[in-house]
């Protein structure tokens, strides 16, 4: 026995060394990774003359810091030479990316292994069959006539009762009329609208997040911060931090396992509710994917999340901007309302049919030209299978990272315009009439094979929404002097939120 324990012993000294080797090895590397940082990130001339000047310091986003670095490129290319990552605001760099030669640029394996906890095969997770699988069943569903209509009814529905309702009550509240201002976090409120909208649409579940107490969901906050764990999975200076921490289970991907626990719990449990009842009479998403699923909860699962994280985060982000650019702009505001006026009558106060949407051609192009400005996803990446040669001259080698940065491409002077950073939706306008740009200058939506299906329902969404308000209240921004400034994550993210005064219109007119 004695020998047995001191065999023991030994071998419990032997794992503690090669622990402690272990954390040794793994703070130098992170050292060493730490010191990489502070040299220039980019090889070129452009990145080298300005990385004395830190992002930190001369920009409120990194977004605005690779706007910058882009406009000087004189192709709009730069090369994150440490990083693997060459990014891009050429529109014909992104069309060559999207369409010309889309079969070498996949979103790639680290993709997928950076968001692969979270969203597993869902259709913004994966290429090939899957990808091609899920992307003609969601065609065949969202571009259908019963569905947009269901879709139209869950959001006028969440407008009418829910939305309005909270507004006038904090108009309305006594106790924010002694104090003079009405005060309410709108992307808060954002997130919350979508969030039961598309959990409606996507599950035939309502959370009630936007009921008049505001209550808290578990499901919500477990959502949000699996998504914004994930997000920040790509700011580590290598994939071998994030992977250690999820395999010691420490730190945040301990923080992310638990809340993709609770995620994946209620959908399940929403998965199993649908299997017994007749699904097949269901309207919701998850009960029209079921018909063509068998027995794959595990997939159904993915691709519904998929479709929850598209259809909240990205309505409330270009919600949230578009207001704050509404704020600064009042002339916008007010020809949204002459021309709602004039298309649906000074009496009505709501949409009445999906069809009504199409006549209000200034109120589309100001949705359009807020998300010009500030696109809900900011950027987008593919890997490049092989070596390759993009149309400005920018030599791909096999593996790296590809980026189009949305963000930059709409304050590009050269693709927009010496007033590319100014708010004007007549841009969008001959003649009164809006009219599109080139998908490949404009890749709000992403563009070619792998375009937004949803893109039609989101924008239903945000100019229901946008005209209910605009109609019904004024909406003012605290600190209008103060330019958003985003947090980390998969979809623009203002951080701190977005205070604003409400007022109603009715009330203001009849003092």
């Amino acid at each position: 026995m004695e020998l047995l324990s001191d065999h023991l012993l030994s071998i419990s000294g032997i794992f503690s060394l090669i622990f402690f080797g272990f954390t040794i090895l793994f703070s130098l590397f992170s050292l060493l990774i730490f010191l990489i940082r502070l040299k220039p990130w980019c090889n070129c001339e452009i990145c080298k003359s300005y990385v004395t000047a830190s992002w930190t310091k001369d920009f409120d986003n990194l977004c605005d810091w690779y706007t910058h670095l882009l406009k000087k490129s004189p192709t709009g290319t730069i090369h994150i030479h440490v990083l693997g990552n060459i990014i891009t605001s050429n529109p014909e760099n992104v069309e060559y990316i999207l369409k010309t030669n889309f079969e070498n640029y996949p979103k790639g394996k680290p993709f997928f292994t950076l968001l692969g906890d979270l969203l597993g095969r869902g259709i913004f997770n994966v290429d090939g069959d899957s990808w091609r699988f899920q992307r003609k069943m969601a065609s065949l569903e969202l571009g259908s006539v019963s569905i947009r209509t269901h879709a139209f009814e869950l959001v006028m529905s969440e407008i009418k009762n829910r939305l309005i309702p909270l507004f006038s009550s904090v108009s309305s509240n006594p106790n924010n009329q002694e104090k003079g201002v009405s005060v309410l976090d709108l992307q808060d409120v954002f997130r919350r609208f979508s969030f039961d909208n598309i959990c409606k649409f996507s599950f035939g579940l309502d959370p009630g997040c936007l009921k008049l107490s505001l209550p808290i969901s578990e499901f919500a906050l477990a959502f949000d911060t699996a998504s914004r764990l994930s997000a920040e999975r790509a700011l580590a200076p290598s994939p071998l931090i994030w992977k250690v921490k999820r395999y010691l289970n420490i730190g945040s991907e301990k923080k992310l396992k638990t809340a993709i626990k609770m995620v994946n719990s209620l959908a399940e449990e929403m998965i199993t509710h649908r299997k017994n009842q007749d699904f097949r009479n269901n309207k919701d998403l998850l009960s029209r994917f079921m018909g063509s699923i068998n027995n794959d909860d595990k997939y159904l699962r993915d691709i519904v999340i998929s479709f929850l994280l598209a259809g909240r985060d990205t309505i409330a982000s270009g919600l949230t901007s578009f207001f704050w650019l509404i704020s600064q702009n009042p002339e916008v505001e007010s020809a949204i309302r002459n021309e709602s006026d004039r298309v649906l009558g000074s009496s009505h106060t709501e949409l009445t049919s999906y069809e009504q949407l199409k006549e209000l051609h200034y109120l589309n192009a100001a949705i359009y030209e807020s998300m010009r400005l500030f696109p809900p996803v900011q950027f987008d990446s593919k890997f490049s299978e092989e070596d390759d040669k993009l149309p400005d001259g920018t030599f791909v080698s096999k593996g790296s990272r590809v980026t189009y940065h949305q963000y930059a491409m709409g304050r590009m002077e050269t693709t927009w315009g010496q007033d590319c950073l100014e708010f004007k939706p007549e841009r969008w306008l001959k003649n009164g009439v809006y009219v599109p740009e080139s998908p490949y200058k404009y890749p709000v939506f992403q563009a070619g094979f792998r375009v937004c299906l949803g893109k039609d329902l989101a924008l239903v969404e945000m100019k229901s929404v946008a005209l209910s308000v605009i109609r019904a209240f004024n909406i003012r921004v605290m600190d209008p002097n103060q330019a958003p400034r985003f947090s980390p994550g998969l979809t623009a993210t203002v951080r701190g939120g977005l205070p604003v005064v409400i007022q109603e219109r009715e009330k203001e007119t009849s003092t």
